[in-house]
């Protein structure tokens, strides 16, 4: 389990399906199907509490606004910046227990003294995509989302990452790295981060059981001869992280030696002893 130190998120309570958060100024309470226990405080009633995502008993759900709250606005983790907005799906724009993620693929690029070629596969608003980009990296940000690619622009630009550190392409993942084998190109860091379930800008199918190890295999053939470090995150229930260190060890590591490590991902809550479990991620590292 890892966590990151956040100023500009917390999460003050959990509770009967929800997660209490603080998003700098912003309160919001948003469901969370690993929350099975029941909340020790009211959460409806916080004070502060400007907006509550409601689910519908026919699928999706609706934002309930219960104060005044700007329609977007930005939160800092570091010498980092993103844009939060409530948006579909409960979602924000940003998934915060990342972090730690952000940090151990910084560490890693600072360290290795040269130029870094990075992949960033199911790509969403760019979290990793800046971090990477912000210690030096050369970034390819690819997801099927044209409005979840302009939003990572906006958080690259938020940021200050040069411009030139970043391309965005709007593409079915699986399909430009086929295209990128077939153009010889090769990337020195891999990171993807795929739904359980998705569609492509042509209607592809994706499910994560049935296509992640073999997207997993096609991404050995655009890796570097000195390749720095391949990253897998999943927020797929019940795809453990022994099942990501499984597929690192036969596919990246396979022949390359490194070290691969598996983990959950959480975040620390403001209750005594509540980390909340964010799903898992699996690493390989060169060397």
């Amino acid at each position: 389990m890892r966590t990151a130190t956040w100023k500009d998120y917390s999460i003050i309570a959990t509770g009967d399906g929800y997660k209490l958060e603080r998003w700098k100024d912003v309160v919001l309470l948003r469901p969370d199907p690993q929350v099975i226990w029941k909340s020790s405080i009211n959460m409806d009633s916080f004070k502060g509490l400007s907006a509550k995502y409601v689910r519908s008993e026919t699928g999706g759900g609706k934002w309930l606004f219960k104060g005044k709250m700007p329609e977007e606005w930005t939160v800092d983790y570091k010498d980092l910046t993103f844009k939060i907005k409530p948006m579909g799906f409960k979602h924000t724009g940003l998934f915060p227990e990342q972090a730690v993620n952000w940090d151990l693929m910084r560490d890693l690029i600072e360290k290795s003294n040269r130029e870094i070629k990075v992949l960033n596969l199911f790509a969403y608003t760019g979290g990793a995509t800046v971090a990477c980009a912000k210690s030096g990296a050369h970034v390819t940000h690819v997801d099927s989302a044209k409005g979840m690619v302009e939003r990572a622009g906006e958080n690259v630009r938020l940021s200050g990452v040069p411009r030139e550190n970043v391309r965005y392409i709007i593409d079915d993942c699986k399909k430009f790295v086929e295209r990128e084998i077939r153009r010889g190109k090769f990337y020195d860091a891999i990171i993807m981060d795929p739904p359980s379930y998705g569609r492509g800008p042509n209607g592809e199918m994706w499910k994560l059981e049935a296509e992640l190890y073999p997207l997993v295999e096609l991404c050995t053939k655009v890796l570097s001869d000195n390749p720095l470090f391949f990253l897998i995150n999943s927020y797929t229930t019940g795809l453990q992280p022994q099942v990501l260190k499984n597929i690192l060890t036969k596919t990246i590591a396979l022949g390359r030696g490194g070290k691969v490590e598996a983990y959950e991902v959480g975040l620390q809550t403001q209750e005594d002893g509540v980390i909340l479990p964010c799903g898992n991620s699996g690493i390989w590292i060169n060397g």
